[in-house]
């Protein structure tokens, strides 16, 4: 099963329990071990493969590939179910969307992501789907919302205001035949297990926090045991459309979750201390966070001071993407459309791992600048 570790890794006592998170992104997606074999799963550029005259071959390399299957491994292991591994985050929501049924509701949350606010929208234009927007935060009109709805779609943390939702609550109280999907991307696995509260689906943008170098481009998808019907429309919708990962970004983003735990629990320090600073500054009219994580928010007076102080930053990198080892930011109001709920002065800042004085340091100089 790929939340368990393969059976020549268990101690006499391994299998009697799931191994702590930080424990399964080191062992989980390995080779069988034996002697002189890889420690790591090696990049297979392979287009095709020889047939075979069974039911367990590949066939072609759109249907499936070694590192491919390494990375979901790991992934499903670390989330508690069975993943799929996709080309982007974005390739992985579409996946989920295409195989709602057109004159179906679906609930999202107020603030989002503004790709799958534009996909959810999208499908509602073209394909008659019924979009209904939530305050998250509020776990009653989640519900109410959620009444004849075929998903639940919920990003906890939100992207890029930082609502937390009651992922428990919202899972127990849905009605019968409501799927819910939580985006984890901004928790990751370590901080937070979503389909142990009881989702049905758990998205990423691999991209992020899983890889945590800013140099691959995946996402996944991982569903609960008992939702093969959704694993399977997910991988049907994979190989047809062809949203499949490079061979060489499934290698990076897995060797990217060897690091994961250590780089989560390092950021979530630092953005817990630049959370407390920032909130004594002066020109900082709110801060953002939700308490764990290494994602928070900071509201400044307007577009102008906040365009100000990121154009006037040293150490941090102005960038739109975000769960790399180095700290960035930006406006999101900057992009013509992102949504207009979204304030102006809204700066979504992702702390990497540099020292946490040299960023607070540069932080100071550049709203000192502010007039």
């Amino acid at each position: 099963m790929p939340n368990q570790l393969p059976n020549d890794a268990r101690g006499p006592s391994l299998h009697q329990y799931r191994p702590h998170p930080d424990t399964i992104a080191i062992s989980a997606g390995r080779p069988e071990r034996r002697p002189d074999a890889p420690l790591n799963q090696p990049i297979v550029p392979a287009s095709t493969y020889v047939g075979g005259d069974g039911t367990e071959w590949v066939g072609y390399g759109r249907y499936g590939n070694p590192g491919w299957s390494a990375l979901e491994d790991a992934v499903g292991a670390l989330e508690g179910g069975t993943a799929l591994a996709f080309a982007s985050g974005m390739a992985a929501a579409a996946a989920v969307f295409s195989s709602i049924p057109p004159d179906a509701v679906v609930v999202i949350p107020e603030h989002c992501y503004l790709g799958v606010a534009s996909l959810a929208h999208e499908h509602a234009q073209r394909h008659g789907l019924t979009v209904r927007t939530v305050d998250i935060t509020d776990t009653e009109r989640v519900l109410a919302a959620a009444d004849g709805a075929r998903l639940i779609w919920l990003e906890s943390p939100a992207n890029p205001t930082m609502e937390v939702a009651d992922l428990a609550a919202i899972a127990a109280g849905r009605p019968d035949g409501c799927l819910l999907l939580v985006d984890n991307t901004f928790a990751t696995p370590i901080l937070q297990q979503p389909i142990g509260l009881g989702s049905d689906i758990v998205l990423h943008s691999a991209t992020k926090f899983l890889s945590g170098h800013s140099d691959a481009l995946c996402g996944m998808l991982i569903f609960a045991d008992g939702r093969e019907e959704l694993l399977e429309a997910a991988e049907s919708a994979r190989k047809l459309h062809g949203a499949t990962p490079g061979v060489l970004e499934a290698y990076l983003v897995l060797r990217g979750i060897r690091t994961l735990s250590v780089r989560v629990r390092h950021a979530e320090s630092t953005a817990r201390t630049l959370a407390e600073t920032l909130a004594e500054h002066p020109l900082v009219e709110r801060v953002r966070y939700p308490g764990f994580g290494s994602m928070l928010a900071i509201e400044l007076p307007d577009a102008s001071a906040a365009d100000t102080m990121i154009n006037s930053l040293r150490l941090w990198v102005h960038a739109t993407s975000l769960g790399g080892v180095e700290s960035s930011l930006e406006r999101r109001r900057r992009w013509p459309s992102e949504l207009k709920s979204v304030p102006e002065g809204l700066v979504r800042m992702s702390v990497g791992l540099e020292h946490v004085d040299d960023l607070i340091a540069d932080l100071r100089q550049a709203l000192d600048l502010i007039t």
